[in-house]
């Protein structure tokens, strides 16, 4: 069984759970619908479960494991310790009643990365964001928000941003639309500090940051955000995050992957320079 990396979250070591059943399964010649018909389910609950998409039943695993043929007491041992830890709720979870399912995935995947590369186009991204221009963002796209699930979802994105902070916190490699940083998010005070703290922030060695300047015109992510989300555990396929308007695309194909990690080369390559993105950031706040 494959060794598991230290620190890897309970959404990794799901995706990682799902993908040694799946080697299992297609060693063994089974479709997902035999596997399915052994733990009383249907070919989609395989496919979920593989995919790591769902939590997974001591039950299941156990009959999926005597099914694919593994009767060694210890490699049946290793799976099950990994789905006991990958069932293990993460930190987010006391907010679940905020995240909807399709974002408490990204939380997992962005704890257990060990590098993520991210293009923002309307706001600075979220892991980079101060409290005060959190909740302006927050505010502004909340209507109707009490102010105390407003207090919530900004202490929420704060607790994200630790994931920075650790020793074996994942580098973080952001490209900033030059619009995002114009965008008068919360008031001159609020922006003012916002584009302080990105510069603080560029004296961490794990966090870089470049513009996306106007001056360049046109470029090859004219489609929107995404980020793309690499990890340690070397059986984790890296996966691109796109966020729509009520949902949220995860791309693991190696084909997606390329193709977004070709633009982000490219966006990085049209980018600031590190001292070029000091040189902006001071001359949008003498602007404001």
């Amino acid at each position: 069984m494959t060794q598991v990396q230290p620190g890897s979250g309970p959404t990794a070591l799901r995706i990682l759970l799902g993908s040694q059943l799946r080697r299992l399964r297609e060693e063994r010649g089974l479709t997902r619908e035999e596997a399915g018909e052994r733990i009383r389910g249907s070919e989609s609950k395989i496919s979920r479960m593989e995919l790591g998409r769902v939590g997974l039943r001591e039950r299941d695993v156990a009959d999926l494991l005597t099914l694919y043929g593994v009767e060694d007491q210890d490699a049946r041992a290793a799976v099950m310790d990994l789905l006991n830890r990958a069932n293990e709720p993460g930190w987010w979870h006391r907010f679940n009643d905020l995240l909807p399912g399709w974002f408490q995935t990204y939380v997992g995947l962005e704890e257990a990365a060990s590098r993520i590369r991210t293009y923002e186009v309307q706001f600075v991204p979220g892991l980079l964001q101060t409290k005060e221009y959190a909740r302006a963002v927050i505010t502004a796209g909340g209507a109707g928000i009490a102010p105390e699930e407003i207090s919530r979802r900004v202490d929420l994105r704060i607790e994200r941003q630790r994931v920075l902070e650790r020793p074996d916190g994942p580098f973080f490699w952001a490209v900033i639309d030059e619009a995002a940083l114009r965008r008068p998010i919360g008031g001159a005070d609020v922006m003012r500090a916002q584009l302080e703290h990105l510069m603080d922030l560029m004296r961490q060695p794990n966090i870089t940051i470049q513009v996306m300047p106007f001056s360049f015109g046109g470029h090859s992510a004219e489609g929107g955000a995404f980020s793309i989300l690499r990890f340690q555990d070397r059986e984790l396929p890296d996966v691109v995050y796109v966020e729509q308007l009520a949902s949220a695309l995860y791309l693991d194909k190696h084909e997606d992957v390329d193709r977004y990690s070709e633009v982000m080369e490219r966006l990085c390559a049209v980018s600031t320079t590190p001292d070029e993105t000091v040189d902006i950031l001071r001359r949008i706040i003498k602007e404001i």
